[in-house]
């Protein structure tokens, strides 16, 4: 995606001291950027700052009467390819959700036709309230897209999901967007599962695996991207819940099968994602084992295979799933392609610093009939790539004049 002209709105948020570097970031792509403040906003950053980074004069009053004498805020409307308000607070949510204009910029927001991007910006708690969470559904509703909020530290001393993304992350998604963006998925039901699963030997002791919940994230998101209405089952990570998923929350395996299995009937598609830990202690000790022989005998069962079973469902989701190889990736993806029965899978290596822990990521798609390599790039990227192809296998079954079969061993 490409825009050429962007008004950039800054609020009376702490994080308003990034969007200087916002600015330049913006520019470096070739956009020409009006940077228009509210009274809060240059509190807290100056407004010769912005000017200086811009090259424009910052607009703030909608009571300029230079400005307004040529009906200002409508040519500011109309001149927008695009408006970004970073940092977006509570309040400037809570407006634009009740179609408020007091202020130049709510003005033009109301009177623009570009796309309208919000970078949220506010303490966890005013994140978490209801009546923020509510505006944050309504303005999804209406079009609004939202870049954030992540989770971390925070100016006030919490810890929590409400930091204002980097400027280079908001620069990355507004003009590296996939080409899933364009609504594909729009109106189909999508579960994923991400992260790994903990299985309990004993009150404060578990099994677990190093999976960090980011390749499925970045999953969830674009399937969002892509106009899907999309669930997700985490396992425990510390990631932030994309904009616009509804998320799960397990621990153990079992919990895994009993959100995945009881949600994938009413979903069109599943990808598997998720760690999910393929044994478990068979016997969970009700107090701490003290440390008092040399070795310790954990005698391991299986768990379910949520994978095989959602596979199974009768009119069961397109199944997608994942596997972790540390050798002979394509043999050993195809075939758990083809005794999973799968609609496709999703191939990569992991080991030393491979794939888990990792930011960046390369994996091999296969389905019946065909492949395709993906280079190694950031996981946000390679997921862009997977619902890409995900979404073009979905919609070539369910158009199909007779069902694609699932590959068999035959």
């Amino acid at each position: 995606m490409s825009y050429s002209r962007i008004i950039l709105g800054i609020t009376g948020g702490i994080a308003a001291y990034k969007s200087p570097d916002l600015v330049r970031r913006l520019r470096e792509r070739g956009a020409d950027v009006q940077v228009v403040m509210t009274e809060s906003g240059a509190k807290l950053v100056a407004p010769a700052v912005f000017q200086a980074v811009s090259g424009r004069a910052v607009r703030s009053d909608l009571w300029d009467e230079q400005a307004e004498d040529a009906m200002g805020h409508i040519e500011l409307a109309r001149w927008a390819d695009l408006v970004l308000v970073a940092p977006a607070t509570a309040n400037i949510m809570s407006q634009l959700a009740a179609g408020n204009a007091t202020g130049l910029l709510t003005t033009l927001c109301v009177a623009t036709e570009a796309p309208i991007v919000l970078a949220p910006a506010m303490n966890q708690a005013m994140w978490k309230n209801p009546a923020t969470q509510d505006n944050f559904t309504t303005l999804q509703q209406r079009g609004v897209r939202f870049i954030g909020p992540e989770a971390g530290s925070q100016a006030c001393g919490e810890v929590g999901l409400g930091r204002m993304t980097e400027p280079e992350d908001i620069v990355t998604r507004l003009f590296e967007l996939p080409a899933t963006a364009d609504g594909r998925l729009r109106g189909v039901n999508v579960l994923v599962s991400a992260g790994p699963t903990r299985e309990p030997i004993d009150p404060v002791r578990y099994v677990s695996n190093r999976s960090s919940g980011k390749m499925g994230f970045a999953v969830a998101r674009a399937a969002a991207l892509a106009g899907a209405k999309v669930t997700l089952v985490a396992g425990p990570v510390g990631l932030a819940t994309p904009a616009g998923v509804e998320r799960v929350d397990v621990e153990t395996a079992a919990q895994m099968r009993n959100a995945v299995v009881g949600r994938a009937p009413a979903n069109d598609i599943y990808i598997g994602a998720a760690a999910i830990s393929d044994y478990r202690p068979g016997k969970i000790a009700g107090q701490k084992i003290k440390k008092k022989a040399d070795t310790l005998r954990v005698d391991m069962v299986r768990s379910s295979d949520v994978l095989a079973e959602v596979a199974a469902l009768e009119s069961g989701p397109f199944t997608v799933g994942f596997a972790a190889e540390t050798e002979k990736l394509e043999q050993h993806a195809r075939g758990k392609l083809v005794a999973k029965k799968l609609d496709m899978i999703v191939g990569n290596l992991v080991g030393d610093k491979l794939c888990f822990d990792q930011d960046e990521n390369s994996v091999l798609m296969l389905w019946d009939g065909g492949s395709e390599e993906v280079a190694r790039m950031p996981k946000p990227r390679i997921a862009d790539q997977i619902i890409d192809t995900v979404a073009t296998r979905y919609l070539q079954t369910v158009n199909a004049p007779t069902p694609i079969r699932r590959p068999s061993a035959s």
